[in-house]
């Protein structure tokens, strides 16, 4: 079964060959380290605490190789659910010590076995239960759900005081345990799909072994589906815990329907083209693919139940041999965010961001933007094309979604300014390709490089302005010509985007020519070039000395209005601004 891969925290960089160790064991983990400590780490952070905190409020496992007093101090603010906290380990940073800290109901000390192992230590539990009976009653593993926790202490509190337990399961993890078996125990472990009601002296696991084939749900609303499943498993007296999954066809990817059935159950829901159903002998109360969906999910040794089914829902239901992970069948919901880095590297980007990037299974872009994103973690893949080629790029990447990856088409800036978001819409608007319609489309914004620039130098966007590109590749020279003008006379402050290239030299001369027709010579001009990089440089100038030579494609050019002021700094250098007000 899928578990979330940690995150591994150091303060220092003699922690890091340990922290890899580690991380090799956990495919997908990253490891976090501390600015001006440490280098060549996945993640960068400047504040402890608030990074730790995060992590644990996401429920990511957290493993800190430091000390456990700090984590402890850290955490102690948040520690109100034992049920709701992710496991939290510390490890020495000679990797000599795995202590595991929080956790206990989601399988911290197999987490601490597992990275003991792989350390060649001992791991420090201790936990009277799992020491003496090498399992985790209150923590089942993954693919089996506790039904009833709250009597779990008392439970176990018997075992250890002496008490026998009868197993009414096929499950290894129980009968492979120390636990004191016995026939005719009193207290009973019972392992069941069935939707029966627990007591004090019996202990139900749901194992996640029943797939749930939905189809034809287009004229069904969301809160109705949620009802309908209900109901199913209900009549078919099946636990809820007990769903692995939600499966359909690949053509009801995005149906808002699933969506919420998947999200109400909380277990994912996934796609088969028609082309991979099992073949089916006729079966008299399946009239539709339902079942061969089912079976299919549920894989080999697996067999249909009949149930009663609401009029109004085309399903079926099959159980499978053993519990499942449904993330391992089928394609996922494919999701294409199209993510702006700001005009630089990390520092620039927004947590969204870098969220997104961390999960997607694929980056799509320019291969500067690209770089500007980061290093990739393990499995993820990067495309990279020319910077001219958006729309094929875009057409690309929508294509990569709909197989039922997670592309993140990466734009430097904003990318709704002038960059691959408009490509993407725009591809789908003309190509109009049915299985780009079920794809999770987002747009993460970035700090735009007008912004940067502005920021940079002070607050010449204080007032009314607007942005004109003018790159004349997509539209004719005459349109820019006419905006350029017009907001000259309507004395708007303008940023230019894409003032010049090797191919395009005498454009920007043109559009100084029209702005001297109506604005002072004093104007001021800022010119930001390599905004967030190393290279970066922000200079002032008026529009009267303002030369096409003084920019190139990695500058944003600003002009401002009759109301922007300089104001001279006291060793040489200038803020820029336009007041708020406006007075003619």
């Amino acid at each position: 079964m899928k578990r979330i891969p940690p995150a591994i925290i150091i303060l220092g960089q003699n922690s890091q060959p340990i922290a890899k160790k580690i991380s090799a064991h956990f495919p997908g983990s990253q490891i976090y380290g501390l600015i001006d400590r440490t280098s060549n780490t996945d993640i960068n952070f400047s504040n402890f605490g608030e990074t730790l905190r995060e992590l644990f409020a996401k429920e990511t496992p957290i493993i800190g190789i430091c000390a456990a007093g700090i984590i402890i101090r850290t955490l102690a603010p948040l520690l109100s659910d034992k049920r709701a906290e992710p496991p939290v380990l510390a490890v020495a940073e000679d990797g000599s010590a795995v202590v595991p800290l929080l956790g206990g109901l989601h399988g911290v000390n197999d987490l601490a076995r597992e990275i003991a192992a792989a350390l060649g230590v001992q791991p420090a539990i201790t936990t009277t239960g799992d020491i003496r009976f090498r399992t985790a009653l209150l923590s089942p593993p993954q693919g089996y759900y506790l039904a009833n926790p709250e009597d779990a202490k008392t439970f176990i509190s018997n075992l250890l005081a002496g008490a026998k337990v009868r197993l009414e399961a096929a499950a290894s993890w129980l009968s492979e345990s120390n636990l004191p078996i016995a026939p005719d125990a009193k207290l009973t472990i019972r392992v069941t799909e069935k939707a029966i009601a627990p007591t004090p002296e019996c202990l139900v696991y749901h194992p996640q072994i029943v797939a749930v084939a939905l189809t034809k749900l287009s004229h069904i609303e969301p809160e109705i589906a949620v009802s309908l499943v209900q109901e199913v498993l209900e009549n078919a007296g099946l636990a809820p815990a007990s769903v692995a999954g939600f499966f359909a066809l690949k053509e009801e990817m995005g149906n808002p329907a699933l969506e919420a059935v998947s999200q109400y159950f909380k277990v994912p829901v996934r796609f088969f083209n028609l082309s991979e159903l099992v073949e089916l002998d006729s079966i008299e109360f399946i009239e539709n693919k339902a079942a061969q969906i089912a079976l299919t999910a549920a894989g080999a040794n697996s067999h249909l139940i009949e149930f009663d089914r609401p009029n109004s829902v085309n399903c079926a239901i099959a159980l499978a041999a053993e519990p499942f992970d449904a993330r391992a069948i089928g394609i996922s919901r494919g999701k294409l965010a199209i993510v702006g880095t700001g005009p630089g590297g990390a520092p620039w980007m927004s947590p969204e961001v870098k969220e997104i990037l961390r999960e997607a299974t694929d980056w799509v872009g320019y291969k500067f933007y690209l770089d500007l994103a980061g290093t990739l973690r393990e499995g993820q893949k990067r495309h990279d094309s020319d910077n001219r080629e958006e729309i094929d790029r875009a057409r690309f990447a929508l294509d990569l979604a709909a197989s039922g990856k997670s592309v993140a088409v990466v734009s430097s800036g904003d990318p709704g300014i002038f960059a691959m978001a408009a490509a993407v819409f725009e591809a789908i608007d003309f190509d109009a390709k049915p299985e780009w319609q079920g794809i999770d489309i987002r747009v993460a914004p970035g700090i735009s490089a007008m912004q940067a620039a502005a920021a940079a130098i002070g607050a010449p966007l204080g007032h009314d302005f607007c942005v004109i590109s003018l790159s004349d590749i997509l539209k004719p020279w005459e349109v820019i010509e006419q905006r350029i003008a017009a907001a000259a006379a309507a004395d708007l402050v303008m940023a230019f985007y894409n003032p010049i290239s090797k191919q395009r030299i005498w454009q920007l001369a043109r559009a100084i020519e029209i702005l001297l027709q109506s604005r002072d010579p004093k104007t001021p001009v800022i010119l930001g070039r390599n905004l967030g990089r190393p290279a970066q440089s922000v200079r002032v100038c008026t529009l009267g000395e303002f030369q096409p030579q003084d920019a190139d494609m990695r500058t944003l050019v600003i002009v401002g209005s009759s109301q922007t002021r300089i104001i001279p700094r006291k060793y040489g250098d200038v803020w820029v601004y336009t007041p708020r007000r406006y007075e003619k």
